[in-house]
């Protein structure tokens, strides 16, 4: 069961044992990955065409749905579930329409500099095949890429004998997704980077995947660009007197009934509060469909850590910098802005994790394994690059000629102040 411990230095075992979570993918993975990278830039569609064999089981007429496949998928989801969907998308889009950026332009006289802000033209979307199918996740990924105003994007996921999971082709539909591939894997992620005969190359690739998937992500980057290496899911709560046990260990378990490895962490100060979570944790997992992996998870990568104040909860926070932060505290905006390193952070007894999952419109794809440090949730930033442009006249460039002359001299470049004192010689 999940250990509690009474003092700060249980903060550095438990860093310590998620610190060792992130390491790489074994050798004999990396090679298989490399291995199928290389068959399909040989071999294109032939090769994903046999993977998918040995792989889903399945033989596959063609890569992409057809339309009609894709609309019948769609009738088949409950109109309930449609509407809460739609729901989602729209709070998801309201969110990420804020995020949109504009050029500028600057100078005087002869001189004009400018930055440009332009979405990429094709990205690719991966998304697990079986129980992993997360529609939530294709509506967090797609929709902030059709914000950006991305031209196209093609999802790709496993087609199982039983064919794709209806929600997922339906949150595609709803999210704005251009076409779906049939095809999963490490396959997958090579078909999207390198291109085949039927897949147009991206120029990025987001979406979560087991570990061949991440590997191959990580093989492909810098041919395209990727979102992240996403780690196990995670939680930190800091709690006060005000924090109810019930809904603590209620949002420990939503996390940690992820995956066994999946992380979740409660810092209080109360010593009476952490047991009467505990107390909660083994009532509430009983009565859950995953108990077992919930208990897998809190066992091996669960924390309850009693400290002396919320000043060292926060501190504790900011070293394990966690995908999710929750505040379970009575003035949780009064800590807010002395949070330096998480994902996305829930205020109060009423903004539980599970509510930025689905539906709040904050993304749910977040930097994990302590990356919140450096790293940023996926966005429409994600989704854009920025070009510069420079314009100097005749009169601008002789005003500074000498200058940069001077500073490709000091260089060594002789070349480079060549190109600049040549416009002002008479020829």
């Amino acid at each position: 069961m999940i250990k509690l411990y009474k003092n700060a230095r249980g903060t550095d075992k438990v860093i310590k044992k998620l610190e060792a979570r992130a390491e790489g993918a074994s050798a004999r993975v990396v090679r298989s990955v490399r291995n199928i990278i290389k068959n399909v830039r040989k071999n294109g569609d032939k090769a994903l065409i046999a993977y998918a064999k040995e792989f889903d089981g399945v033989e596959l007429e063609r890569l992409y749905m057809t339309e009609e496949e894709m609309v019948m998928a769609e009738s088949r989801v409950a109109p309930e579930l449609k509407a809460t969907m739609q729901k989602a998308a729209a709070n998801i889009r309201a969110y990420h329409e804020k995020q949109k950026q504009e050029g500028y332009e600057m100078g005087e006289g002869g001189i004009r500099l400018g930055r440009r802000v332009l979405p990429l033209r094709r990205v690719g979307l991966y998304v697990p095949g079986g129980s992993a199918a997360y529609p939530s996740s294709v509506l967090m990924n797609a929709i902030p890429a059709k914000v950006a105003g991305v031209e196209d994007i093609v999802m790709a996921t496993p087609c199982k004998s039983e064919g794709i999971r209806d929600e997922v082709v339906y949150a595609a539909r709803l999210a704005g997704v251009d076409r779906i591939l049939k095809v999963g894997g490490a396959q997958a992620v090579a078909a999207l980077a390198y291109g085949t005969e039927s897949v147009e190359k991206v120029d990025k690739i987001v979406g979560p995947g087991n570990i061949f998937v991440a590997t191959a992500k990580r093989e492909v980057f810098g041919h395209v660009d990727i979102d992240m290496i996403a780690g196990p899911s995670e939680v930190t709560v800091i709690a006060d007197e005000t924090a109810d046990p019930a809904y603590l260990a209620a949002d420990m378990m939503s996390q940690a009934e992820h995956d066994p490895l999946a992380s979740s962490i409660l810092l209080l100060t109360s010593e009476k509060l952490a047991k009467a979570t505990i107390a909660e944790l083994k009532r509430q997992m009983a009565l859950l469909p995953r108990k077992e992996i919930i208990e897998k998870s809190l066992d091996k990568y669960g924390a309850v850590i009693v400290l002396p104040d919320l000043d060292a909860a926060i501190e504790t926070a900011n070293r394990i910098a966690p995908e999710h932060l929750e505040l379970a505290v009575d003035d949780p905006f009064a800590l807010l802005d002395r949070v330096r390193n998480a994902g996305s952070v829930f205020l109060g007894h009423y903004t539980p994790e599970p509510l930025g999952d689905y539906f709040a419109g904050p993304n749910h794809v977040l930097p994990t394994n302590g990356t919140a440090r450096f790293s940023s949730p996926l966005s429409v930033d994600s989704f854009i690059k920025k070009s510069s442009y420079l314009c100097y006249d005749k009169d601008a460039l002789a005003a500074v000629s000498e200058d940069v002359v001077r500073f490709a001299l000091c260089e060594g470049l002789s070349a480079h102040a060549n190109s600049i004192s040549i416009r002002s010689e008479k020829r």
